[in-house]
């Protein structure tokens, strides 16, 4: 019985059939290459998950709250804050805003008088963030939220901000 293969081949002339055989097989490798990169990313991703709940929050320097660090990936009410990081202080007790986190999905991780940590966990990758409140004992709750591991966050900690804003009021 005569091969698909054998058929076209006799068909077609020899150099023509050669071509399609080198240009099938390398469309081949592009998706391999191309199964392989999509391996190695989810692996990446699921590895810094894994890494952002091994850490903790920064916690209190100098009474403030840590300022953000050069990646986007961080935003904060504290005065002296880069613009494009700069969200409004809330304006609330402690108690309504330790509500407003659990409402949104945070989990209280520590408490003290006048600070209150929490985190965040993604649902897929379970990457960490963390948010930290310190009441400034002039009416204003100073918030800030950032992620533990990456570069950005597609802006999902100021997203957060504005759903604890929206919380308590």
């Amino acid at each position: 019985m005569t091969s698909y293969a054998e058929i076209i081949s006799s068909e077609l002339d020899a150099p023509l059939f050669a071509m399609f055989n080198a240009f099938g097989s390398s469309i081949m490798n592009v998706v391999k290459i191309l199964v392989f990169l999509v391996i190695a990313a989810l692996v990446a991703f699921f590895v810094m998950g894994l890494m952002s709940q091994r850490g903790k929050e920064i916690g209190l320097a100098d009474a403030r709250l840590a300022p953000c660090s050069s990646k986007p990936n961080c935003v904060s009410s504290e005065i002296g804050t880069a613009e494009e990081k700069m969200v409004a202080p809330l304006k609330a007790s402690l108690e309504q805003v330790k509500a407003a986190i659990t409402s949104t999905g945070g989990i209280i991780t520590r408490e003290q008088p006048y600070y209150i940590s929490a985190t965040y966990t993604s649902s897929i990758f379970r990457f960490v963030d963390d948010v930290e409140i310190r009441d400034s004992q002039d009416g204003l709750i100073h918030i800030r939220s950032a992620s533990r591991v990456g570069y950005s966050d597609r802006g999902v900690n100021k997203k957060r901000v504005e759903a604890i804003h929206a919380a308590i009021k």
